[in-house]
């Protein structure tokens, strides 16, 4: 008698467990975040002439 009586009361400990785990209801999204706006590009400057490279060997 009093093994039936603790396995039904383990039983409906576990089935109160499960009963109450988990959110009831719809899905609840976080608000959407909008993202920090990207960094100009920095403007590049023509590269001088006297780096120019010498086209058969590579070499200024």
């Amino acid at each position: 008698m009093r093994r039936s009586l603790l396995s039904l009361l383990l039983a409906a400990a576990a089935l109160a467990l499960l009963a109450g785990c988990g959110n009831k209801g719809p899905l609840v999204l976080p608000p959407a975040r909008t993202a920090p706006p990207a960094p100009a590009p920095a403007a590049s400057a023509p590269a001088p002439a006297s780096t120019a490279t010498d086209a058969s060997t590579g070499h200024a």
